[in-house]
C-alpha cells in the first residue's frame, strides 16, 4: 500500500499545472447533463408528459365556431315557384359543442396508458443514466490503469538510464565490456518504446472518456487517483442476495413491469370496443339573407328572427366490425403474454449480469491478492539480483531478466488492482449505491 501511495504522488506530480482534475463523480455528473443519448431519452419523457395531457383533455367538451358568406347570381326559384333574375347574399354564424359521455371506457383507459407510458419513459431515462454512469466508470478506471502503467514505464526508463551510465563508467575503468553497454542500451530503447506505447494508450483512454463527457477535446484533462483505502478487501454478498435488492430498484426491471401493466390496460381498451358509445352535442346559429329588389328586414332583425338552438344525443352500437374488435382483443392478449416473457427475460438478464459481476469480483480479488504477493516477491528478487550484479556475482542478463519479471509483476498488479476496484463498486451499484471511489 505504501508503494500505491508513492505511485499516486508521482502521478500527481506530472499533471500539467493548467489541467482540470476530474473525480469520477465529476465525470458522471457532467455526462448525465451533457450526453446526447441521455438528453434524447429525457426529451422522450417530456413527450410522454405531453401525451398524458392530451389524453386528459379528451374528457373536456370540444367547442367550435363558424361563419360563412355566400353569394348567388342569375336566375333562381322564388317563393311563388317562378324563376327570376336576382342577386342574393347570405351570411350565417354558428357555435357548437360536443362531449363524449361514454366510449367503452376508452378515455379512462387511454389516460391510464398515458400515465404508464410516462412512468416507463421515466424508468428508461433512469436506465440510460445508469448505463452512461457505468460506461464513464469503465473509461475512468482504464485511465487509472494506463496512468499507472505509464508510471511503471517511466520508472523502468529511469532505472535503465542509470544502469547505462553505470556500465559506461565501468567500461572506462575496464570493469565492463562494450557488449554489456550495448545490451543495456538496447534494453533502454525497449523501455522507451514501452513508455511510448503506454503514453499512447493513456492518450486514447482519455479521449474515450472525454468523448463520453461530450467535451470538445481531451486537452488538459486529468482524473483523480483514488486513495489507497478504496482497495481494501470487501465482504461480497452472494448473487442471490444482490439480485433480491437489485430487482426491486433497477429501472430496467421497473420499466418492464410498467409495460406489463400497460399491456393489461390495452386489453381492457380493446374489449371496450365491444361497448356502445354515447355523445352529447349542442349549438347555436343564425343567418342573414339579402336578395336584390326584395326587402327581408335589417341585419339585426334577421339575426334575431333566425336565431336557433339545438341539442342532441348520439348513440353508436357496434354490431359487426368485420372481426376487427375480436382480433384486436386477441392481439392485445398476445402482446400481454409477450410482455410477460420480456419481463422474465429482463429479470434473467439482470441476474446473469450480477452473477458475472460477482464471479468477476471474486476472481479479481484473488488475482489482486496474488498480484500483490507476486509483485512483492519479484521486487525482492530483483533487489537481490541487483546487489549481486553490483558486486560482480550476477550477469547483466540475469539483472535484466529479473527486472523484466518485476516490471511485469508491477503491471499485472496495476491491472488487478483496478479490475478489483471496478468489479466491487459495480456490485455495490447493482444494490443502488453510488458509483464512486
Amino acid at each position: 500500500m505504501k508503494a500505491l501511495v508513492s505511485i499516486a504522488a508521482c502521478l500527481l506530480a506530472v499533471v500539467p499545472a493548467n489541467a482540470r482534475i476530474w473525480s469520477l463523480t465529476d465525470c458522471i455528473n457532467h455526462a448525465l447533463d451533457n450526453n446526447i443519448s441521455v438528453r434524447q431519452t429525457a426529451l422522450n419523457v417530456e413527450q410522454r408528459e405531453n401525451d398524458l395531457n392530451t389524453a386528459k383533455g379528451r374528457r373536456l367538451p370540444g367547442v367550435s365556431a363558424g361563419a360563412s358568406q355566400n353569394f348567388s347570381f342569375g336566375r333562381g326559384l322564388t317563393a311563388d315557384n317562378t324563376y327570376v333574375n336576382t342577386n342574393t347574399a347570405s351570411t350565417s354564424f354558428s357555435l357548437g359543442a360536443d362531449v363524449t359521455l361514454f366510449q367503452g371506457l376508452a378515455i379512462r383507459n387511454n389516460i391510464e396508458m398515458s400515465k404508464l407510458n410516462l412512468a416507463a419513459a421515466t424508468a428508461d431515462l433512469e436506465k440510460a443514466r445508469e448505463d452512461i454512469s457505468v460506461a464513464v466508470a469503465q473509461a475512468y478506471v482504464q485511465i487509472l490503469y494506463n496512468k499507472e502503467i505509464l508510471q511503471v514505464a517511466e520508472n523502468q526508463i529511469t532505472a535503465d538510464s542509470l544502469q547505462v551510465e553505470r556500465l559506461v563508467a565501468m567500461m572506462q575503468n575496464g570493469k565492463a565490456s562494450q557488449a554489456d553497454v550495448s545490451s543495456q542500451k538496447s534494453t533502454l530503447a525497449r523501455s522507451v518504446l514501452s513508455r511510448t506505447q503506454a503514453q499512447n494508450n493513456l492518450t486514447l483512454s482519455i479521449l474515450d472518456l472525454t468523448q463520453l463527457l461530450e467535451l470538445e477535446n481531451p486537452d488538459n484533462f486529468d482524473v483523480v487517483v483514488p486513495s489507497a483505502d478504496v482497495f481494501t478487501s470487501a465482504l461480497l454478498l452472494n448473487p442471490e442476495e444482490i439480485f433480491a435488492e437489485a430487482v426491486e430498484i433497477k429501472p430496467s426491471i421497473r420499466s418492464e413491469k410498467i409495460r406489463l401493466d400497460n399491456a393489461e390496460t390495452n386489453i381492457r381498451m380493446a374489449k371496450g370496443n365491444y361497448l356502445p358509445s354515447l355523445s352529447l352535442s349542442g349549438g347555436l346559429g343564425s343567418n342573414y339573407y339579402n336578395s336584390s329588389g326584395v326587402s327581408l328586414g335589417s341585419f339585426g332583425k334577421q339575426m334575431s328572427n333566425n336565431f336557433s338552438q339545438y341539442i342532441g344525443l348520439s348513440l353508436s352500437v357496434p354490431v359487426f366490425s368485420r372481426f376487427s374488435n375480436r382480433n384486436g382483443v386477441r392481439s392485445a392478449n398476445l402482446s400481454f403474454i409477450n410482455q410477460q416473457l420480456q419481463l422474465e427475460n429482463a429479470r434473467k438478464s439482470l441476474y446473469k449480469e450480477i452473477q458475472q459481476a460477482y464471479y468477476s469480483a471474486v476472481a479479481s480479488e484473488s488475482k489482486y491478492l496474488s498480484s500483490v504477493s507476486a509483485e512483492t516477491s519479484a521486487s525482492e528478487a530483483f533487489h537481490i539480483i541487483e546487489a549481486k550484479y553490483e558486486n560482480g556475482m550476477a550477469s547483466i542478463t540475469e539483472f535484466n531478466e529479473s527486472k523484466v519479471r518485476w516490471v511485469e509483476a508491477a503491471s499485472n498488479l496495476a491491472q488487478a488492482r483496478y479490475e478489483y476496484l471496478y468489479q466491487t463498486k459495480l456490485l455495490d451499484f447493482y444494490r443502488g449505491r453510488e458509483l464512486a471511489f
